[in-house]
């Protein structure tokens, strides 16, 4: 074991992320405003642990002037949330505005102001509005795209003046490949084609708001969330290699690129030519995503993916799936979550900035989400009601840690945003698996409490210096 110190610098975010729709709860939410995950919910609602969702959630949306002054306590200098789409509107091809949920926002922004917490804003977090999917497909649907942009127009109308760190996306990648790559999720609807036009269209949607952005001439800036799985093949051989390329490309390269570079890996576009996926682009939209690069990006950073080469033959009758190339690989005495089944490698950081360094010209990113989610945390309470979860203290030290050494290694890292400020729903999982710096008590009308975790973060901020232990020596 060594006993190591590395400083935090001043400007180095340390922040805390959440959603609206994990967090805010239904509470004055009008008839017609329902989301994908609202109706989800309520379709598969017995797919949600315990049958918790999105309907109370944590309640933040009557509760925020409480977890803000929490987060002041907890020294988040950033806290980085979502609007909800399909609140903000009542008439999604209108544009207009729902002042009743809008001036909610005001308030929030006006109390993270007042304690001095910086609020990064996301437009969408998986919050399509539910009509949009039954009437449209979704994001299949280049009218949904300028939908969007009228919104984003409507959000910046009325708040970029107060905030000035804004980003299109949080995980663009994931509903798409939940419901139409691997029909996990409602309404299960395996369609690769599909998967793609999603892809093409968020990345297109995300150019149109970057280019409203600046043309408006707002200050700050704009950029995009997205969770990259650090890729590691299973061995040195070309096989493994190879399989670890192509998952690489179908689902870490198709938004990095893009935002960052302008343009779809050429490797991407010969693949889904070779395997016939129809998806509708014009060189037009090619071009505007060309030009219309985001600023930053936040990447979400949770555990390694590890893949190898298949070892079966792909069945004839199957539609193509990106598994074609690839079958997923554990390593034998991997280090485990077992409440969550991922992988825990802190290395993860550093190679995904050694990445941002070399193959994407250093461009600006952060840490947009990272965090350890636990089950029954009620079990390392103590006697006066506080949970010690050291494991988590643990956890987030080894990764940020891994971020700080990157930074003293020139690799622009520009902070650490922590997985999640509060406990909060997530898909399926609800509030099985804990992942908060403030507990949330179901049992006790959501009482927040702080864990051991927030005072530990508190001095983290205070200090800008972090300890840790590493098991690091021979034994």
């Amino acid at each position: 074991m060594s006993k190591q110190q590395i400083a935090i610098p001043d400007d180095f975010i340390l922040g805390a992320a959440a959603s609206a729709w994990q967090t805010e709860g239904w509470s004055g939410k009008k008839p017609g405003q329902d989301s994908y995950l609202d109706a989800w919910y309520k379709q598969d609602r017995h797919v949600w642990h315990n049958g918790y969702g999105p309907a109370v959630a944590t309640d933040f949306i009557n509760r925020f002037e409480e977890d803000v002054a929490l987060m002041k306590a907890a020294g988040l200098t950033h806290y980085r949330t979502s609007i909800n789409w399909s609140r903000f509107l009542t008439d999604y091809e209108q544009g207009t505005v729902d002042e009743e949920y809008a001036a909610y926002y005001d308030r929030l922004i006006d109390a993270l102001e007042a304690q001095g917490i910086e609020l990064m804003l996301c437009l969408e977090h998986y919050e399509l509005p539910a009509v949009l999917l039954e009437q449209y497909g979704g994001w299949a649907s280049k009218h949904v795209v300028e939908l969007f942009t009228r919104y984003a127009d409507q959000v910046f109308a009325r708040y970029a003046g107060r905030v000035s760190r804004w980003f299109v996306f949080n995980e663009p990648i994931v509903v798409q490949t939940r419901v139409y790559l691997d029909a996990l999720r409602w309404p299960y609807q395996q369609n690769t084609h599909t998967w793609m036009q999603w892809n093409h269209h968020k990345n297109l949607a995300t150019a149109k708001v970057v280019k409203l952005f600046r043309e408006q001439g707002y200050s700050g800036s704009v950029g995009t969330i997205l969770n990259p799985e650090v890729t590691y093949p299973r061995s040195a051989a070309a096989h493994d290699q190879q399989a670890a390329e192509i998952y690489d490309l179908f689902y870490n390269r198709v938004f990095l690129d893009p935002a960052i570079k302008g343009a779809y890996p050429a490797e991407l576009m010969a693949l889904l030519q070779k395997h016939d996926i129809q998806w509708d682009y014009t060189a037009e939209e090619l071009a505007l995503i060309a030009e219309h690069r985001v600023d930053e990006v936040g990447l979400n950073l949770y555990y390694p993916h590890r893949v190898k080469a298949p070892s079966r033959a792909w069945h004839a009758e199957t539609p193509f799936h990106p598994a074609f190339y690839y079958e997923h690989f554990e390593l034998p005495g991997r280090r485990m979550n077992p409440s969550r089944g991922w992988e825990i490698q802190p290395r993860i950081v550093w190679d995904m900035a050694q990445r941002m360094k070399q193959e994407y010209g250093n461009f600006p990113w952060f840490i947009a989400e990272n965090g350890m989610g636990i089950e029954n945390e009620a079990r390392f309470r103590q006697e006066n009601g506080e949970i010690q979860d050291d494991y988590r203290i643990n956890f987030i030290a080894e990764h940020l840690y891994q971020a700080l050494l990157a930074r003293e290694a020139g690799c622009n890292c520009l902070g650490y945003m922590l997985w999640a400020f509060t406990d909060n729903v997530s898909p399926m999982n609800a509030f099985k698996n804990r992942y908060g710096l403030i507990e949330i008590d179901l049992e006790h009308q959501r009482q927040r409490r702080m864990k051991k975790s927030a005072h530990w973060f508190r001095t983290l901020r205070d200090s800008r210096q972090l300890t840790l232990t590493l098991d690091d020596e021979d034994k």
